[in-house]
């Protein structure tokens, strides 16, 4: 071999091909060449078993070796890439599951946010009560309620509207929705207002122990009439019989207490409480 060849492959990584005198068989060397000694002949080669030396003229061949091929850095690396794009893959697995589950959760907290909004502002408020006495004013027979929609309430379906009072017992009533009538439509007293105009038949003397009638104070888009439907600005009178509830009695008596609650299908009920006053001055009494 030629110095100027060899001395090129110092600090390389080769196969180094070499052939003793009497052995049959070539043997291969793989390692890096250190150092050369050109004037004794010797290649110093670093392999894994340590650093020994060679004597060039037994060297059948030397070849360089590929680094990228026995490099166990680069093995390392590949491995270590690996790990990271499954990191990747996780994070990202990780990351999508959160963000459907705050999806989720925002759409939760909408929704309850809606409904406790619904059950705040919505509902029936009761803005008056008067009672109706009998004709020798000893006893209250009915009860008016002045009723409206609460502020920002939505649309309140009255046959869903449950009425509940309670004297010697709980009476719960619901709306008798053939029980309806606008007030004044045949000029009579809101006490004697029809079931049908031209009817002897008052919604006073139908409304029982289990259902209630409405009188219509207020309704522009005549929902109440049609389809039991209370919206803003709208204004009733429901009528309790308290002559069918209090039997004993035929109504309630002078500074008798009665309690109650009418409640929407949704939103806040409306509470009443009164007392009947020791003296009945005239016939329609104001409660409340």
């Amino acid at each position: 071999m030629e110095k100027k060849y060899v001395n090129k492959l110092i600090g390389k990584k080769c196969k180094i091909v070499t052939k003793e005198p009497g052995s049959k068989r070539a043997s291969i060397i793989s390692g890096k060449i250190e150092n050369i000694d050109n004037s004794d002949g010797l290649i110093f080669v670093n392999s894994e078993e340590g650093i020994g030396c060679i004597k060039m003229k037994y060297i059948v061949a030397i070849k360089p070796k590929n680094s990228l091929v026995n490099n166990k850095r680069a093995m390392v690396g590949i491995g270590t890439l690996i790990v990271f794009i499954a990191m990747i893959l996780v994070a990202a697995i990780a990351a999508s599951i959160i963000i459907k589950t705050s999806e989720s959760l925002e759409q939760r907290a909408q929704s309850v946010a809606v409904g406790t909004t619904r059950e705040v502002s919505a509902g029936l408020c009761i803005d008056g009560i008067s009672g109706y006495t009998n004709s020798n004013k000893t006893r209250i027979t009915h009860l008016l309620l002045t009723v409206r929609p609460r502020a920002g309430s939505l649309d309140i379906d009255l046959s869903s509207v449950i009425l509940t009072t309670q004297y010697n017992n709980l009476t719960l009533l619901t709306f008798n929705e053939s029980l309806v009538a606008k007030a004044n439509t045949d000029n009579k007293s809101i006490m004697k207002t029809p079931v049908s105009p031209g009817s002897d038949q008052t919604i006073l003397g139908s409304s029982t122990n289990t259902k209630f009638g409405i009188i219509i104070i207020r309704d522009p888009d005549n929902s109440i009439k049609t389809t039991s439907g209370m919206n803003s600005g709208d204004r009733i009178y429901v009528v309790i019989n308290l002559s069918s509830i209090i039997p004993e009695y035929n109504g309630l008596l002078k500074r008798e207490r009665i309690r109650g609650e009418i409640q929407p299908e949704t939103g806040s009920s409306g509470i009443f409480d009164i007392t009947a006053p020791a003296v009945f001055t005239q016939r329609v009494v104001n409660l409340w």
